[in-house]
């Protein structure tokens, strides 16, 4: 557990925030887009958590497109009901952001998939990898009362799905500054 400084953010801002930063540390050869649900409300989270664990996803998936692909991270709102929770384990009911990372890379096997969590496992080449990322990332969201969901087939890719509580409370928005322009006078 690290030290959370939590407030109410716009996932959707975050993204596009990140935006510029992730393609350069893709690379030319890696697409990203970014698909962000409007309808998105806030959640509480730490803004630097948050987006470590984009970079985090954003790396492990640039590292399994060696020739690159396409990486697209999306937002959407989900409610979740009873018939969700009983096939993951660690879903529970209510309104929860989605946060999605999905790559067109090299997939994982079913075994590989077991593990990815595991603090110091790691696929990579000695010297490539600490096999921290993924672990922090686990950490990381359940530390904001949220979980993972993912998805892979060797060879199709790999989609993590982050699920974070849905905040009731609502943004508050600058009011917009007047755009009248004064009269001139002469």
């Amino acid at each position: 557990k690290q030290h959370m400084q939590s407030q109410l953010l716009d996932v959707n801002g975050v993204i596009a925030n990140m935006s510029d930063m992730l393609q350069r540390l893709l690379g030319d050869d890696i697409k990203l887009e970014c698909q962000s649900d409007p309808r998105l409300p806030a959640v509480e989270a730490d803004t630097g958590m948050l987006e470590q664990v984009v970079m985090n996803l954003s790396v492990n998936a640039r590292d399994a497109m060696p020739k690159g692909g396409k990486l697209v991270i999306a937002t959407s709102l989900l409610d979740i009901g009873p018939g969700h929770v009983s096939q993951h384990p660690d879903a529970r009911p209510g309104q929860f952001v989605c946060l999605s990372v999905t790559d067109n890379g090299a997939g994982m096997t079913r075994g590989t998939l077991n593990r990815i969590f595991e603090p110091f496992f790691t696929t990579k080449e000695v010297g490539k990898g600490t096999g921290l990322g993924l672990a922090t990332v686990y950490g990381i969201v359940k530390q904001h009362q949220g979980w993972i969901d993912v998805t892979s087939e060797l060879c199709v890719g790999t989609t993590f799905r982050i699920h974070l509580p849905a905040s009731e409370k609502k943004l508050e928005t600058s009011p917009e500054k007047s755009q009248s322009k004064p009269t001139v006078k002469g």
